[in-house]
């Protein structure tokens, strides 16, 4: 009797292919944002080490991108980049279709909660440092299989959770603030929630790109002095935080849209 009742309060219906639907949607939104980000992670890496500069680095992988792009999608860093991106929204989907499965709601339905905010947290970060490990590797100041020490490791792991914040917690903090100051005619084209969703991740990076130059000087030029550091730091910050910026624009914006959108159009489809 319990696991008839058991079985009555689950929305089992189509599970399969909910998960399928989870893959697809995710493998969609990590395919169009890899490229991009892959090209800006390296730049800001390779400018950091002294081995190129930003622009030449991204001039460089965009003719990759373009010319050969055999080359280029088949390479080992685009390969991290897309894995980082599809295990974070994988993890996002499956958390949605657990919550569905468990709580006996429709397939379309979504959630929020504390349970998501962790697992997603968890999954992007530890698959970003794995690839901020192997990319700092391949394009440091020499590439090398020398291990990442363990403060460079602590510093990206502070300025991924501050961005991770600054996506999932501050937007909605954020939004009821900017829809009392936003005029209604400019809330016809865009909405405060979606803005604030825009803005705080892009934002954070001016505190957290200080924090990724350290972990990478500390990296590419070991027992350097601290004052000599923060001139490094200093000299990079700008040109690299815009670039920051640029990443996350696709990365929790387009991508985030894109898998949303899809995912909920397959979903509709088994409904």
């Amino acid at each position: 009797m319990n696991g008839v009742g058991a079985e009555k309060s689950w929305n089992t219906s189509r599970l399969g292919l909910r998960v399928g639907a989870d893959a697809i949607a995710a493998g969609a939104a990590g395919v169009l944002v890899a490229p991009i980000i892959t090209a800006i992670d390296r730049g800001i890496i390779e400018n950091a080490s002294g081995r190129n500069t930003l622009g030449a680095s991204l001039q460089a992988s965009f003719k990759e991108m373009l010319f050969r792009p055999h080359r280029f999608f088949f390479s080992k860093p685009f390969a991290l980049i897309y894995t980082l991106y599809f295990g974070t929204y994988l993890t996002a989907n499956t958390i949605d279709t657990a919550s569905s499965t468990l709580s006996n709601k429709p397939i379309t339905t979504t959630t929020a909660g504390t349970s998501k905010f962790l697992a997603t947290s968890t999954s992007n970060l530890a698959l970003c440092l794995y690839k901020d490990n192997r990319f700092t590797q391949m394009f440091g100041a020499a590439s090398s299989t020398r291990p990442v020490p363990l403060p460079t490791f602590a510093l990206f792991t502070v300025r991924d959770c501050l961005t991770i914040f600054a996506s999932f917690n501050l937007p909605p903090l954020l939004s009821p603030h900017l829809d009392k100051r936003m005029s209604e005619e400019v809330k016809k084209y865009v909405g405060a929630a979606s803005t604030a969703q825009f803005l705080t991740p892009a934002a954070v990076q001016l505190v957290s790109t200080p924090l990724h130059l350290l972990g990478l000087d500390m990296y590419n030029r070991p027992g350097v002095g601290w004052q000599e550091r923060a001139t490094r730091v200093v000299r990079d910050w700008g040109k690299s935080a815009f670039a920051r910026m640029g990443r996350i624009i696709p990365a929790f914006g387009v991508g985030g849209v894109v898998n949303m959108k899809v995912r909920r159009g397959l979903m509709e489809r088994l409904e």
